[in-house]
């Protein structure tokens, strides 16, 4: 399955505390009252503790984007996740310009809309993503995403870096 590192803080960090370490052998000043702020924040908390996330009753259902590139399983994550539990997770119905097949229904597979439409939800920031396929736009908007938490459910997504 996909894992997000954040490598860069993680360097910093080490970088920080070396540094920090090197000057404390030859003064003898406290490393928090030599390092910038930045430096100390990031001493203070370089790892977070990730638990089960529970959500309180009274808490907004949260947004979850799965990242991956094409082949590590994304997608499968995503409906696994959806057909475990599909009174909790939803997927946002995204929206593209390719031509509506006949067995689709329009705002149950995707939302069909124009190339200019398209184009104008992504100059007035309404596309929480969006790419070209096969000389076709797809995306996902920020209002079908809020359709789904609006339901109570959690929206589930998958994207693939370009």
């Amino acid at each position: 399955f996909p894992v997000l590192m954040s490598l860069p803080l993680t360097a910093g960090f080490r970088r920080s505390m070396r540094l920090c370490r090197r000057k404390s052998r030859t003064n003898q000043q406290s490393c928090y009252a030599r390092c910038p702020s930045s430096c100390y924040s990031t001493l203070a908390a370089p790892y977070e503790e990730v638990v089960r996330y529970q959500r309180h009753p009274t808490d907004r259902n949260r947004l979850i984007i799965l990242v991956g590139p094409a082949g590590v399983g994304v997608n499968e994550l995503r409906r696994r996740l959806i057909a475990s539990n599909p009174r909790e997770f939803q997927s946002a119905v995204p929206h593209t310009t390719r031509v509506q097949k006949s067995y689709e229904m329009n705002g149950r597979e995707y939302h069909y809309v124009s190339k200019e439409t398209f184009e104008n939800m992504v100059y007035s920031h309404r596309m929480l993503e969006y790419g070209e396929y096969k000389g076709y736009l797809y995306g996902t908007s920020i209002d079908a995403v809020r359709t789904v938490l609006d339901k109570g459910k959690i929206c589930v997504i998958d994207l693939e870096p370009q």
